[in-house]
């Protein structure tokens, strides 16, 4: 009878704990900053559908994750330039919970090196960047926001680039710490990406729902050809921050906290 009873409040404890995780959906999370969100948010808690463009590369994540006792995570496999393969995903998670809390829209790539305004290719640069960088943003939000509308605290972190504010880039004496050339490709992309996410937050103001943009540096991986004056970890901890926030915290705001360590805000 007492082995009865405590196989029940365990089974309760349980279902506790599961009803308090926050569901987490995060795109291109198989590498890179994205899989380190994932298991900053494992660390928290959560439960974390990853999402990967290839199912196994998720999986093999996925694997990793568990091998360090994060267990409450499984892949999705999701390309973000597909409409078929973002809908497929979606009807996937809707399979298994009824709401997501978080979204975090992570995938992106950088069109590479050669990126002049003049010299640039529509079809193999820009139109190829902004497919992932905008379009998939807004694919990945408009199928998930439906779940995320089900959440009482429903988060939406676009990640994003100070490379993206118009700003920074446009004013002389503020300059730019990284780069001396503009990157039209994806510096435009970003920018793209930041008015998106100020539309999603206007759209959204009388809702519960929170949406910023947050760019997390300057960082040393895959992406940035391991060039980066920051670490993975720092990068990952400030996207977690704007993903995790209350319902006094902000939204319709552009942050990167290597630009402005004091508040973290950054002009648009």
């Amino acid at each position: 009878m007492v082995n009865g009873f405590v196989f029940r409040c365990s089974n309760f404890v349980s279902l506790i704990l599961r009803q308090k995780m926050k569901k987490v959906f995060i795109t291109g999370a198989n590498k890179g900053i994205g899989f380190e969100v994932a298991k900053q948010l494992l660390q928290e808690g959560e439960y974390i559908y990853l999402g990967s463009r290839n199912l196994e590369n998720g999986r093999q994540a996925v694997e990793k994750l568990k091998a360090k006792g994060l267990t409450n995570v499984e892949a999705i496999e999701i390309d973000v330039t597909d409409a078929v393969s973002v809908d497929n995903a979606r009807k996937t998670v809707a399979e298994k919970t009824e709401s997501l809390d978080i979204l975090i829209n992570n995938a992106g790539i950088s069109g590479g090196m050669s990126q002049t305004a003049l010299a640039a290719s529509v079809d193999d640069q820009f139109k190829n960047v902004y497919e992932t960088n905008v379009f998939g943003v807004v694919r990945v939000t408009q199928n998930f926001v439906g779940l995320l509308a089900k959440s009482d605290e429903p988060r939406i972190v676009n990640v994003s680039s100070s490379q993206g504010s118009i700003t920074l880039h446009s004013d002389p004496s503020l300059g730019y710490q990284y780069y001396d050339f503009k990157g039209a490709v994806y510096l435009s992309s970003k920018a793209a990406l930041n008015m998106y996410t100020v539309n999603l937050a206007y759209e959204l103001r009388d809702t519960k729902f929170k949406v910023n943009a947050v760019s997390p540096g300057f960082t040393k991986t895959d992406f940035t050809n391991n060039m980066g004056t920051g670490n993975i970890e720092d990068a990952a901890s400030r996207i977690v921050k704007y993903a995790l926030i209350d319902e006094n915290g902000p939204t319709g705001k552009f942050f990167c906290e290597e630009t402005n360590p004091e508040t973290g805000e950054i002009p648009w």
